[in-house]
């Protein structure tokens, strides 16, 4: 299996995301090319440095032609009322809500894939500042991470990481960094509000540097790019892509590193066909709840990331009917998934597990029928396609909008796909 993995000893950023993907052979014309379909009045500058002698890339963003200083040092040297009408300027030019970022993205001119990244990645954020303010996600004003330069470092960072066509991407703990912080609301320890939000359930630490070196986006992208974090795991490498810092700290390499390959496997097939991963399965029994609040708790479940989420009718103590709620979910969702049962539900208590499950490669491919684009999800084993659905959701939109039968657009959305496929 093909994976990516990232050092981050010394933390992470968007730039320095930016970085490590060109240097790792990703097309800066790609990113360039993103960009420009953002429409922003944004661009990209790329150089070589040295970071603690060590040979980088440094990708910068340039809104209207002059390069952004990062956030600590804008705030320190702009007076409070300069930082007011600058951070008003900011929103005006960008949009600063996250329904306006979302439109940004959706009208640019990139894969369904990156774009789904992209707004997974702002999403995060979005929840993370609504939980520290206590407002809802909608009316949060994104502050620094709302302005161009951050729109740009991260549908990049979502076109880069598909350009890299890995399966996984996994991540060692985060250096923090130390110290303090100015920002918009004034000076903070390290990590920022933000930050450390984001970063609940990760391994983090701090080291020597007393600087961030965790940005909020830097956070965002990496919670949501890697599947896990920890050691390296058995690998051969092929490739490996230093991104640059903005700072260059003395006694210490102040880049992110990105290294390709592949992940060693046994020689036998003991384990069954399938690719291996680790899910934790989370479980409520319920018996005083009402079925329409755990219908909804299941939507929201599903919504906030849950890989499935299923209800099973038992019996209970006392002969009392109940319900089995099961969610699987990403170990680094599990926190997020446990407050949720414990917020919505009536129960006193989530039991929780982590377990191996095997899972086909997945992909889609998109079919014109003649009501429209339908996906078809794709599972694969050893390069041969063992299962083909089309996806529900866009044959049930199609069916409501142009009153055809449900089981006639599924029925055509397959022969069509099967009919192309087969020449």
């Amino acid at each position: 299996m093909r994976i990516a993995y990232l050092d981050c000893f010394s933390g992470i950023s968007g730039d320095m995301f930016l970085g490590a993907l060109v240097d790792a052979g990703v097309p800066f014309g790609l990113l360039q090319q993103t960009v420009a379909a953002l429409n922003v009045g944004a661009s990209l500058e790329r150089s070589r440095v040295n970071r603690g002698g060590i040979s980088a890339t440094k990708i910068d963003v340039l809104v209207n032609g002059k390069k952004d200083l990062p956030r600590e040092e804008f705030w320190a040297e702009k007076s409070s009322q300069e930082a007011n009408e600058q951070e008003a300027a900011n929103r005006h030019l960008h949009g600063r809500h996250l329904s306006h970022i979302l439109k940004i993205i959706a009208g640019a001119a990139i894969s369904e894939r990156a774009k789904t990244t992209a707004n997974s990645i702002f999403g995060a954020l979005g929840e993370a500042e609504a939980r520290i303010h206590n407002v809802p996600v909608e009316k949060i004003h994104f502050h620094e991470v709302g302005a161009a330069d951050a729109i740009v470092d991260i549908v990049c960072a979502a076109v880069g990481a598909e350009a890299l066509q890995v399966e996984r991407i996994l991540a060692s703990a985060l250096n923090v960094g130390g110290g303090t912080v100015t920002c918009a609301h004034g000076v903070m320890p390290v990590p920022a509000p933000a930050t450390l939000e984001l970063l609940k359930g990760v391994p983090v630490y701090s080291g020597d540097v007393q600087k961030e070196l965790v940005t909020p986006t830097g956070a965002a992208i990496v919670r949501v790019l890697a599947s896990s974090f920890g050691a390296r795991p058995l690998m051969t490498v092929d490739t490996i892509g230093y991104g640059a810092g903005a700072r260059d700290f003395p006694k210490h390499s102040n880049v992110l590193r990105l290294t390709i390959g592949e992940v060693a496997t046994p020689d036998d097939d003991s384990q069954g066909p399938g690719e291996q991963e680790e899910v934790d399965v989370l479980e409520a029994n319920l018996d005083d709840l009402s079925p329409q609040i755990i219908g909804y708790v299941c939507e929201r479940l599903l919504t906030e990331g849950a890989l499935d989420v299923f209800a099973t009718a038992v019996q209970m103590k006392k002969s009392r009917p109940g319900t089995l709620l099961t969610v699987l979910a990403q170990p680094r969702d599990s926190s997020k998934m446990r407050g949720i049962l414990l917020q919505e539900t009536s129960t006193l208590g989530v039991r929780s597990r982590r377990e191996d499950r095997y899972v086909l490669q997945r992909r889609h491919e998109t079919i014109l029928t003649p009501w429209g684009e339908v996906r078809i999800k794709i599972g694969s084993m050893q390069g041969d396609d063992t299962n083909i659905a089309p996806e529900y959701e866009d044959c049930r939109r199609i069916a409501s909008e142009k009153h055809v039968p449900l089981k006639t657009v599924l029925q055509e959305a397959l022969r069509l796909y099967l009919e192309k496929k087969n020449g």
